[in-house]
């Protein structure tokens, strides 16, 4: 039988960094080693190991050879095993499934990343994400981690963030301006939109609902369509929208709280390594 060289997995993992980052010196800062040392490692691997090259250069631009290409595949799914296996061996607990439930406001803002980030620490964790308003979620009992939004003097559970809500539009729309104003907010069970038209009264505003759902993506397609006005939290706003102030004349709005809510009958080790996760990605 052909006797093969082992391929050290310090080796792939700075092979998939390399192609990864798309250069020696920023996949360096990644596996913390120093550029020399990275460059030694694929000389190593190539030559000891591969016995072909896995890198070429066009230019300033570093790419991978067909035989990098077909190593690459084969690296990932090796590292992936890699990490699987010492989390069942090191960490056992950090298994089972993870039910977490938020409105899909912070889906994409700020839960997105902190997914990723826990499914490659911990791929053998399966997590379900149930994306419903704040008050659906407060009467759930069957979920092991909670994120909703609640107002001032009524916070419950763990502090993650607060925010005022601003007024927002398209960018080249003058809706501020309309009479009555056209608004895009969330069913009449939140209590934003209840903030919203207590402001708007307040003032003696006219106004009017033109579009109302329970999802956030919904309501922001017809504020960047330019078709309504909204009110959110801050962070939400994406680049396409303005924020509206005293100078388009619109009202201050209150400030909210976003709030992580921890089960204690289902607490566990993998939750609380999400959980801490959570805290650390909405305070990011």
């Amino acid at each position: 039988m052909a006797q093969y060289p082992n391929i050290d997995s310090e080796l792939l993992r700075t092979f998939v960094a390399i192609a990864d980052y798309g250069g020696f010196t920023r996949a360096a800062d990644a596996v913390n080693r120093t550029q020399s040392a990275v460059s030694m490692q694929m000389k190593r691997l190539e030559e000891d190991v591969i016995g072909r090259p896995l890198f070429q250069r066009e230019g300033r631009q570093l790419t991978l050879t067909a035989e990098g290409e077909i190593l690459l595949g084969y690296a990932r799914r090796i590292l992936q095993l890699h990490t699987e296996a010492l989390n069942i061996l090191c960490q056992p607990d950090m298994v089972g499934t993870l039910r977490i439930g938020t409105p899909d406001d912070y889906v994409m803002r700020f839960m997105q990343g902190i997914l990723i980030r826990f499914a490659q620490a911990y791929p053998l964790v399966q997590v379900e994400l149930h994306c419903e308003p704040s008050f659906a979620l407060l009467q759930r009992h069957d979920l092991d981690l909670t994120i909703v939004t609640r107002e001032p003097g009524a916070e419950i559970g763990e502090l993650l963030r607060q925010e005022h809500l601003v007024w927002a539009e398209a960018s080249a729309a003058k809706l501020h301006e309309a009479n009555p104003l056209p608004l895009a907010m969330f069913n009449n069970q939140c209590f934003c939109r209840t903030w919203a038209c207590n402001a708007l009264d307040a003032q003696s505003r006219s106004y009017r609902i033109a579009y109302s759902s329970p999802s956030l993506s919904a309501i922001m397609a017809a504020v960047s369509a330019g078709l309504a006005i909204t009110a959110q939290l801050r962070s939400l706003i994406t680049a396409d929208l303005r924020i509206l102030g005293e100078a388009e004349g619109m009202p201050e709005l209150p400030t909210a709280s976003v709030m992580l809510l921890r089960n204690e009958r289902t607490r566990s080790p993998a939750s609380e390594v999400l959980a801490e996760q959570i805290v650390e990605g909405f305070r990011l």
